[in-house]
């Protein structure tokens, strides 16, 4: 049997626990986003388990993102999968990730919010496509960024009310530099995630995001943006320092990728409409190298 085969077969309850394994990694190790960045950084040990969570993660984004049909239908894969991961803490689940992601959950002991958490932000993203207040976009980051750093963390047995807030700091600055990274894209897709009182405050339009043209207000929005993400990463930094020594590497790899990217919307004077932002391979490489060498001295 396939892994394509395998993936889209989730009816079968009779999944082997080896291929289910194999199609995590197989997601893992695809193009999707910055794993494969901070997957050489990561103890052998702790890969099958970031793996899974990796392939949850991302398998339940894709239903609300490209679950395909109306809202209803998607709505409906997402309680479908809302129910499978139930089995996860008490029964057989039927789709091959969370086959493999009982293992982590059982062996790990981890608890199911954070997880339903990000199911539950993939159902807001149904309902809606813009924010009016910085405080609205930031309770969509708490379900849609938050949980994956504290899944991390109980993973690793890291989890204090301590470490989880330096976590959700870095998650949520994460999630804000791909937003702005992305107005573009989001645009395109009928998405805002600009709040409205920001674009008020700078006299930023509907019409000017439609803009392929960048004017200055806009400029000055989205510096003003970039620097507040710029400032939550900075502030989730000491979780590098207080995370488990293995962590530490990916943790610092994730804080430079996401500094990496503001600093990129900078150099395009915050211009974010004409191209999308981009961080090359050989920055990643050098953010890699950076971080390991900073491990070495006691850094981040």
């Amino acid at each position: 049997m396939s892994l394509a085969t395998l993936v889209k077969g989730s009816s079968n309850p009779a999944v082997d626990p080896a291929a289910a394994d194999a199609a995590c990694r197989a997601l893992a190790g695809s193009h999707y986003e910055n794993f494969d960045v901070v997957g050489s950084l990561v103890p052998r040990e702790l890969r099958p388990h970031l793996a899974r969570l990796y392939a949850f993660c991302r398998h339940t984004d894709d239903l609300g993102d490209e679950g395909g049909g109306s809202v209803e239908d998607r709505l409906e894969q997402l309680a479908d999968w809302a129910v499978d991961l139930e089995r996860c803490w008490g029964g057989q689940p039927e789709h091959p990730y969370l086959v493999a992601l009982t293992h982590s959950v059982r062996e790990l002991g981890l608890p199911r919010e954070p997880f339903f958490r990000l199911v539950e932000a993939n159902r807001m993203d149904q309902r809606k496509t813009s924010y009016d207040t910085f405080a609205d976009l930031i309770y969509y980051c708490r379900h849609s960024a938050d949980p994956v750093g504290e899944m991390v963390l109980h993973a690793v047995g890291a989890a204090t009310p301590e470490t989880i807030a330096l976590s959700d700091s870095i998650c949520t600055g994460l999630q804000l530099a791909n937003f702005w990274q992305d107005v573009r894209v989001d645009r395109d897709k009928g998405r805002r995630y600009i709040p409205h009182e920001d674009m008020a405050r700078f006299g930023v339009t509907e019409a000017d995001l439609a803009s392929s043209i960048a004017s200055e207000a806009f400029r000055r929005l989205m510096e003003f943006e970039v620097e507040r993400a710029r400032q939550m990463l900075l502030a989730g930094t000491p979780l590098v320092r207080l995370a488990p020594r293995s962590l530490r590497p990916a943790l610092g790899g994730f804080v430079r990728g996401g500094l990496a990217i503001l600093d990129r919307i900078a150099q395009q004077r915050h211009d974010v409409l004409a191209r999308r932002p981009e961080v090359s391979r050989l920055t990643k490489v050098g953010i890699a190298v950076r971080t390991l060498a900073s491990q070495a001295i006691g850094g981040w």
